[in-house]
């Protein structure tokens, strides 16, 4: 499983295996869902960690994305690679949701965190089980609208798929 990356710490990788993004997400409704039956904001730190850790560096300091794309993805079949950059910003959306509920939960404000929790792992969810990314379709439309400048075609229709691993290992990359 490679992933392609710049090779540095910081940083996302300009593409993206969906199936560990999808496995990736289907961790963080494991996390969303530990929360709401435990009412604890213990699974928060975890969730929120998760997220800002994969905003800075991708799956590289991220449990989830270690699990994602070291362990669940490769066994899943070839990779479907994806653009990265609306992955990264679906990421920003996760990381400002989950600290915004885990301020709530700390300052004993339960109950309207977690309609933010819920909206989160509906999110989520989406993306687990229906290949769905909210934020990826978000800044898609922030592009095409010219509030985020164009990075490339694929960003413009997340639709459009790249390569996949058997293609990369035949180009040598």
């Amino acid at each position: 499983m490679k992933v392609i990356s710049n090779g540095r710490l910081f940083g996302f990788p300009d593409e993206v295996n969906e199936k560990a993004a999808r496995t990736v997400a289907c961790g963080v409704v494991l996390l969303v869902v530990s929360t709401e039956l435990s009412r604890s904001w213990i699974p928060l730190v975890f969730l929120t960690y998760g997220f800002l850790a994969r905003v800075a560096t991708g799956p590289k300091l991220s449990p989830l994305g270690q699990i994602a794309t070291r362990f669940v993805a490769p066994r899943l079949g070839l990779a479907t690679m994806t653009a990265g950059k609306p992955k990264r910003f679906a990421q920003g959306i996760g990381a400002s949701f989950s600290l915004v509920v885990l301020v709530l939960y700390l300052t004993h404000h339960v109950n309207v965190g977690l309609y933010l929790l819920w909206i989160l792992g509906a999110f989520a969810l989406m993306e687990a089980g229906l290949g769905l990314c909210v934020g990826c379709k978000i800044f898609g439309i922030l592009q095409r609208s010219g509030v985020v400048a164009e990075v490339c075609t694929e960003c413009n229709d997340i639709f459009l798929r790249r390569r996949s691993t058997q293609a990369l290992s035949n180009n040598g990359e």
